[in-house]
């Protein structure tokens, strides 16, 4: 809540689009969206998520008479705290700009995506804007690499999960930024607007700038897209007129959209 709240004094305080209403468009869908998701999703079927697979997971390698920790190729946990959270933060961002990828590739996911990209205008709330599967396969993708590397403390997990955050409340708000130099770096404001764009080159449909928190991968795999300034462009998607307008219809679109 505190971070929402300063990001959303530093739209006021730094407009980009500053005929954009303080209320935006879809404000309070997104503010009802951050709340579910962020709350109630995270605290009640994530936990129960992460539980799961991990059981799975083991269940699934005890058949051919192995564990996780035969696949563990260090323990993370022995090396120096700066080391430990750069490698957890770097490696969670790679699995999390692969996913984000995959969520655009296939048609059955991107259903499910959607509903993050129906967001017409931005604003630091549309940031948890998403349908409640996108965290089951993120969380999904995320695990194997973890438990290859070994296990993680809670204070790791919360630093870098707040700092990310940060920059995706950012990402999102209605602010002018791109860091400078560490755009190169750093997802940002003037990158990911490209990401919401309407229209898009037909070699690029499947989408642009996938970066969560880091931009790096989209400079290294040729996925970044920004050919001019995005402050005024159209966002949402192709076929969106058709796309419901309200939190129960966009959370059963993907269950009867044909793929």
């Amino acid at each position: 809540i505190l971070i929402s709240l300063v990001v959303w004094a530093l739209e006021l305080a730094f407009p980009w689009r500053k005929n954009q209403a303080v209320f935006r468009k879809d404000f309070w869908l997104d503010t009802f969206y951050m709340f579910f998701n962020f709350f109630l999703l995270n605290l009640i079927v994530l936990i129960a998520l992460s539980n799961t697979t991990e059981q799975l997971l083991n269940d699934i390698l005890n058949l051919v008479g192995l564990t996780v920790q035969d696949f563990q190729l260090f323990d993370i946990n022995s090396m120096p705290y700066w080391a430990r959270l750069l490698i957890f933060f770097v490696v969670i961002d790679f699995v999390q700009w692969f996913t984000h990828v995959t969520l655009h590739k296939y048609p059955f996911l991107w259903n499910f995506h959607k509903v993050h990209h129906s967001v017409k205008e931005m604003g630091f709330a549309a940031h948890l804007r998403y349908h409640w599967m996108e965290p089951v396969v993120y969380k999904s993708f995320k695990y194997i690499p973890l438990a290859i590397m070994g296990g993680f403390t809670a204070q790791d997990v919360a630093v870098v999960h707040f700092f990310n955050i940060v920059i995706g409340h950012l990402n999102h708000a209605n602010i002018g930024w791109d860091y400078g130099p560490l755009k190169y770096i750093l997802n940002n404001p003037k990158m990911h607007i490209w990401h919401h764009a309407k229209e898009l080159p037909e070699e690029r449909k499947r989408g642009v700038n996938f970066g969560i928190t880091l931009s790096v991968w989209d400079y290294l795999f040729k996925t970044n897209y920004i050919p001019h300034n995005g402050r005024d462009i159209e966002l949402g998607f192709d076929d969106e007129d058709s796309f419901p307008k309200d939190f129960i219809g966009q959370e059963l679109y993907p269950l009867h959209k044909k793929n």
